[in-house]
């Protein structure tokens, strides 16, 4: 008999570790949030305002698209993880003087909105719901 049929409370179920698959597919996210970072670093100076905007639609496109196909939130996190660190990564200067992103306001607005648009695609994305045929979801 269920708990919440004698009016008991709905115990929650325990957290596994994900299967080799799913790791797969977080790490494999994870390498091409960083694939996408650098694209729209080089893209993102190239045609402001344009490439400013298809940078940062392609990592929306990439975060949403991942915590869909995974049907989860942390679909969303593992790429915008592997963006942050390619970003951070590209943000430091070398002792030869390269750099990537120069002190305007293009390379901080795809700094910013990157990590704006990561956080609202880890919240749109499915969160865990329980599964079995006598599970009520809210309506």
């Amino acid at each position: 008999m269920n708990p919440a049929d004698r009016g008991g409370p709905l115990l929650a179920q325990p957290l596994r570790p994900p299967s080799a698959g799913r790791f797969a597919a977080y790490l494999g996210l994870f390498v091409l949030g960083a694939v996408v970072a650098v694209a729209g670093a080089l893209v993102q100076p190239a045609w402001f305002p344009g490439g400013l905007l298809l940078a940062l639609a392609g990592a929306a496109g990439l975060f949403l698209g991942g915590a869909r196909a995974v049907r989860s939130r942390a679909g969303a996190v593992a790429p915008a993880a592997g963006w942050m660190v390619a970003v951070v990564l590209l943000t430091a200067s070398r002792p030869e003087g390269d750099f990537l992103f120069a002190a305007g306001g293009g390379s901080y607005l795809f700094l910013l909105g990157g990590m704006a648009l990561a956080v609202i695609c880890a919240t749109l994305g499915p969160g865990r719901q329980p599964d079995g045929a006598d599970v009520r979801h809210g309506k």
